[in-house]
């Protein structure tokens, strides 16, 4: 089965040839899909030349948003043009070490899992810059699996890996980081046959270009109560679709 790569870019240029060069090592059939999000740091010219040199050895399609329009806008961008069975979002700023990905794949592709999730609490090894951070999230998961019967320990995790047919099932329509709370509440909606695999995450801060913040939070939690108030048109839709 081969994987689609989705990966939501804006100004990320310092990390993304570390990114890509670590992509090189996973020895699964692959396309790597870069969605620079309205950069302004070089990343469309350097994505480009890297692709006309054919540096790396797997398929890499870039798409360019004019502007900046939020992770959400540029992952469904990225997932209108998936062509793998499998997709796995892999954030350009390498808090998510690409080295998780083949187990994540290996899940779906070999025991029948459609929606694998990298749990960074399950590891008891990951950082984060913030307790604010770490509490908000922890907020989320709950509120997801209290409202939808979700049975997550890291609903905003940004490792993500879905039959790609079930990620098009979702039909999302976040723009930023909410997108997050309505992929995890639409997949506990679903009742998908799911699972979570532990990962070590090393978060930065403001200062390396953290670019989640309060504010985000307060769009997932919206996100999910808009979601509760039409959960059983989304249930229909999913079943429908």
């Amino acid at each position: 089965m081969r994987t689609s790569i989705l990966v939501p870019a804006y100004n990320e240029l310092k990390t993304l040839p570390l990114i890509l060069e670590k992509l090189s090592k996973l020895d699964i059939d692959k396309e790597v899909i870069i969605v620079d999000d309205g950069s302004e740091d070089g990343s469309e010219e350097w994505v480009k030349k890297t692709i006309t040199e054919n540096r790396y050895p797997y398929e890499i399609r870039f798409i360019k948003h004019s502007r900046n329009m939020g992770k959400g806008k540029a992952l469904i961008t990225a997932l209108n043009a998936a062509k793998g069975e499998i997709s796995v979002i892999q954030d350009a700023d390498l808090e998510y070490d690409p080295k998780y990905i083949k187990e994540l794949v290996r899940l779906i592709e070999k025991d029948g899992f459609a929606v694998v999730y990298g749990s960074r609490l399950l590891s008891g090894e990951s950082e984060t810059y913030s307790l604010l951070y770490l509490w908000g999230n922890k907020f989320l998961t709950f509120l997801n699996n209290l409202l939808f019967g979700g049975q997550m320990t890291d609903s905003y995790t940004g490792y993500k890996a879905f039959r790609t047919e079930v990620l098009k099932k979702l039909n999302l329509t976040s723009t930023g980081f909410e997108i997050e709370a309505e992929i995890s509440a639409k997949v506990s909606i679903g009742k998908y046959k799911f699972k979570e695999i532990p990962i070590v995450y090393f978060s930065r801060d403001r200062k390396a270009g953290k670019k989640i913040n309060y504010k985000d939070a307060v769009k997932g939690v919206l996100k999910i109560i808009e979601i509760c108030l039409s959960r059983k048109k989304i249930k229909k839709t999913q079943k429908s679709s």
